[in-house]
């Protein structure tokens, strides 16, 4: 089965909301109060339910097109590289050599993963 370019494209556009989902669920933990309510009542964790929502209905979407999962999962990893990203565009957390040797090593393995 040959995966369609689109599949590929709703696979890598999940990987960025996925980051995002993370992100807003970081930030809406570090200003929840108060037990269950907070959590179900804050907004930045609304946000990033949202984004899983999106990332869900994007798999559902690439799936539909056609495509094979082992070619599609493996590009979901990419939310690791959009996470640092976003990370070091909002935090300036440094994205340090270790951190690049591992985002290249996980292409790396998305392109293989895509050849089989």
């Amino acid at each position: 089965m040959k995966t369609p370019v689109i599949s590929i494209v709703f696979f890598l556009l999940a990987s960025l909301l996925g980051a995002a989902g993370q992100f807003f669920y970081r930030e809406g933990a570090r200003r929840a109060t108060g037990g269950l309510m907070g959590y179900l009542m804050n907004g930045r964790i609304l946000v990033g339910v949202a984004c899983y929502v999106g990332v869900m209905t994007l798999f559902v979407a690439a799936f539909k097109k056609g495509g094979s999962l082992t070619v599609l999962y493996p590009v979901y990893a990419s939310t690791f590289i959009w996470a640092a990203l976003i990370a070091l565009w909002v935090d300036g957390q440094p994205i340090k050599l270790a951190n690049v040797a591992g985002m290249a090593l996980l292409v790396g393995g998305m392109y293989l993963m895509g050849k089989g």
